[in-house]
């Protein structure tokens, strides 16, 4: 018996999209949206369909991500930011609940909000994933709401 699975492409030429990103730990969060934004215009989607929306630090990011998904205008939100652990515990009050409310945006609006913020112990780790040895996780986070924007229709 074959099995009917649905899946989304990644092709997006019509696709309007916004990316919230995190100013602080600039050196690696500038690496994510450069990996964003160039993921986007490989896969069809035109500059004036990209909006980049600029926040103070990672915490910042869940409130415009969830005004922007529900405000009609987007397809998809990316979430872009680096949460570094450091020698204190602020990470452990950041991540969590940073995390929940991008996912809360997400299933409240009805779009795709898609998690591209790194939690990294080091500096060192967090460049891996903004273009270095590990990939660019803010490529992945597009290539994700690339595909959830083309699976999200096929559901209905």
């Amino acid at each position: 018996m074959k099995q009917n699975v649905l899946e989304g492409d990644l092709l997006a030429s019509n696709a309007r999209v916004a990316i919230v990103v995190s100013r602080f730990n600039d050196l690696v969060t500038d690496r994510l949206l450069a990996g964003a934004v160039d993921t986007f215009r490989r896969h069809g989607v035109s500059d004036d369909k990209i909006t980049v929306v600029k926040v103070p630090g990672s915490f910042e990011i869940p409130l415009p991500a969830k005004i922007l998904a529900e405000s009609g205008k987007f397809d998809a939100v990316v979430c872009l930011g680096a949460v570094i652990q450091g020698e204190t515990s602020h990470h452990e009050y950041i991540n969590h609940p940073m995390a929940a409310a991008i996912m809360q945006a997400s299933i409240s609006s009805g779009i795709p909000v898609t998690f591209g913020v790194l939690t990294c112990q080091s500096m060192e780790q967090a460049l891996d994933r903004a273009g270095g040895k590990s990939g660019n996780k803010g490529i992945e986070a597009s290539l994700a709401a690339i595909e959830m924007i083309n699976l999200l229709p096929k559901l209905k």
